[in-house]
């Protein structure tokens, strides 16, 4: 069958195209995929090129599909896999697979898998490690929404903190600790305040600084302090801008202890260093956000790695058990992935969406790749709405969720384009 795919083949070299797909063999699944949000991963890719770890270096000849948070329906089942999978069902897919030591991953490496398409080719080694799974939630985009979140949740399991008896390292963040998430109102930010309530260790409270008032906004809005208290959290937004010191008032908002767990989400010299300082004793930090720069380095206080027993570390990716986790929780109203999403688009938008990233402010793009529609903002469906229907009633259903999108919006889109369930 035909696919439309927008394919990689080298450095700003965005093409989308339709080709025909081969025929599945007995190890693989054909899938149509419906929703992907766009991640800043994927515009580093694009930068890069063959330069990249992850893309074949003959990507210029054999073009790779881009897009690895993806989420829609199990079209046809090959014979090995069909005592697992119908079609029909609706699948969300782990996309950091580590298959035999190959870095190999959706959205990177294949011809005919990735997000960003109508349909796709599920190879065998995605089902041989289990990154592909049945969802049973009521949208789409909270399950494309699961990969971010599985990234999120890998990062809160994979601090650790330990003890002088015995030197065993207790995996996660300090229970009742200070936690500070750096840059952290970008839509992963939001994803790690939303999950520092629902986790099994949670922290007393959370610090979050951005640089700009207008995202602190926008953050306070979706996810204010007086609803992160009614979960037992104190949640407090911070603008370095209005200190003349944010360093000491970081830590007196700690009681002068530092903080036990620090997540810094914008890849930036100056916040890896001022970290160093503001942990507290056995803290550990968290190089969150992944930098482009293959030297990206920072003077870091290693004489407190040595007396105060702080830790360095980073961690990209999620493994398969915290996308479960993560799509239990969405299933479950425990997180609220609509958090991240500011603007969608169809599949026609991806290109320009993709090579402009950084520069188009907002959360995350999710894009609808079985429809063609510009990369809409939420806050524009108002003024939209004055001129087309659609918009209309998606900024209704938006309007009454918080400003959020929603399921209610999701099958609005989609039944108005004619996208039904398989």
């Amino acid at each position: 069958m035909k696919t439309r795919a927008v394919r990689l083949y080298g450095v700003d070299d965005l093409r989308l195209e339709e080709f025909e797909l081969p025929e599945i063999k007995d190890d693989e699944i054909l899938v149509r995929v419906v929703s992907d949000s766009i991640c800043m991963s994927t515009y580093k890719t694009v930068k890069q090129g063959k330069n990249h770890k992850r893309v074949p270096d003959d990507v210029d000849k054999n073009p790779i599909i881009i897009g690895h948070e993806f989420a829609g329906d199990i079209v046809k089942v090959g014979k090995k896999w069909q005592d697992q999978f119908k079609a029909g069902q609706r699948f969300a897919q782990q996309p950091a697979l580590n298959y035999k030591g190959s870095l190999a991953s959706p959205g990177y490496s294949y011809p005919y898998f990735g997000g960003d398409c109508t349909y796709c080719i599920i190879p065998p080694e995605v089902m041989e490690l289990g990154c592909l799974m049945v969802y049973e939630g009521d949208s789409y985009y909270s399950a494309s929404l699961g990969e971010p979140m599985s990234c999120i949740i890998g990062g809160y399991r994979a601090n650790y903190h330990t003890n002088k008896q015995n030197y065993v390292h207790d995996m996660g963040i300090k229970e009742g600790g200070n936690l500070l998430i750096m840059g952290g109102t970008g839509p992963m930010g939001l994803g790690a305040i939303d999950y520092a309530a629902a986790g099994d260790k949670k922290p007393k409270r959370v610090v979050v600084t951005d640089l700009s008032e207008q995202r602190i906004e926008r953050a306070r809005r979706v996810l204010s302090e007086a609803s992160m208290k009614e979960k037992g959290i104190e949640l407090i937004y911070f603008n370095p801008n209005n200190f003349e010191d944010d360093t000491q008032a970081l830590l007196d908002i700690s009681e002068g202890k530092g903080y036990d767990d620090i997540f810094v989400y914008v890849p930036v010299e100056s916040l890896a260093q001022q970290a160093s300082k503001l942990l507290a004793f056995d803290g550990c930090m968290n190089i969150f956000a992944g930098p482009t720069d293959k030297n990206f380095s920072a003077m870091v206080n290693l004489y407190d790695v040595h007396y105060t027993s702080t830790h360095i570390m980073g961690t990209t990716g999620g493994t398969n058990d915290d996308l479960l986790e993560a799509l239990r929780l969405s299933e479950q109203g425990k997180i609220n992935p609509s958090l991240m999403v500011t603007h969608i688009g169809g599949l026609d938008s991806v290109v320009d969406t993709t090579i402009n990233l950084p520069d188009i402010p907002g959360g995350k793009k999710l894009i609808y790749t079985q429809i063609d529609l510009p990369l809409t903002a939420i806050d524009d469906f108002e003024s939209l709405a004055k001129e087309d229907p659609l918009f209309a009633k998606l900024h209704e259903s938006c309007e009454a969720h918080n400003g959020l999108w929603n399921v209610q919006a999701e099958q609005i889109l989609l039944n108005h384009f004619n996208v039904n369930q398989l």
